[in-house]
């Protein structure tokens, strides 16, 4: 799996401040450090709406379809996969769970029938079967591209979400990647969210 951040908001946290300093018209009070206790102050509060105003691109690829199928579910966002309708995946490669790796005899299957699902796409593309409908024998665990933007509210109810124990493990080691590049970028804005191991606990109570 490779998280990459593509394009994030110029200084995020002073946009946050100033499109929220509308509201009361209280641009005086902005200091070089102003943004921190304002932007604490909204979360607080829950007037995270104006977190909306800074976004975020990531490039996530080598991740499954099963992951995918997760994350556009998320419809607050924008997402470009690589499309299965147009690029040829007669080598595709997968994503393997750890319990299948740990277990040799599951392993052996697993791998069986992905070399099988593999033979039989490139024998329903020798019969001139257009990549669109050879696509339909691919498997979930096919390794994919995908761009995902949204807004810095959205990362965070997302990331609350997906990166908690209850989240299934390979989207949730996805967006522990994505909170550690964002807490670089926006560190007060997911300065509640703590990466405990291998899941994200969240101080605050979300929306």
């Amino acid at each position: 799996m490779k998280v990459e951040l593509l394009y994030i908001t110029p200084e995020p946290e002073k946009i946050i401040e100033k499109a929220g300093r509308v509201a009361h018209q209280s641009f005086n009070k902005e200091t070089l450090d102003s943004h921190i206790k304002f932007i604490r102050m909204l979360i607080k509060l829950g007037h995270t709406s104006v977190l909306e105003h800074a976004v975020a691109s990531f490039k996530i690829s080598g991740v499954s379809r099963s992951l995918t199928h997760q994350l556009v579910r998320h419809r607050i966002a924008s997402y470009t996969q690589k499309s299965q309708r147009y690029v040829d995946e007669s080598t595709f490669e997968y994503v393997t769970p750890d319990k299948i790796k740990e277990n040799e005899a599951a392993f052996d299957i697993y791998n069986n029938f992905m070399n099988y699902c593999k033979e039989t796409y490139k024998k329903l593309k020798e019969f001139g079967i257009s990549k669109e409908d050879a696509r339909f024998v691919l498997p979930n665990a096919t390794k994919t591209e995908i761009v995902l933007t949204a807004n810095l509210r959205e990362f965070r109810h997302m990331i609350s979400l997906r990166g908690s124990k209850e989240a299934q493990w390979e989207i949730r080691r996805m967006f522990i990647e994505i909170l550690k590049i964002l807490k670089e970028y926006a560190p007060t804005v997911f300065e509640d969210f703590i990466i405990e191991n291998d899941y994200v606990r969240c101080l605050n109570v979300e929306e």
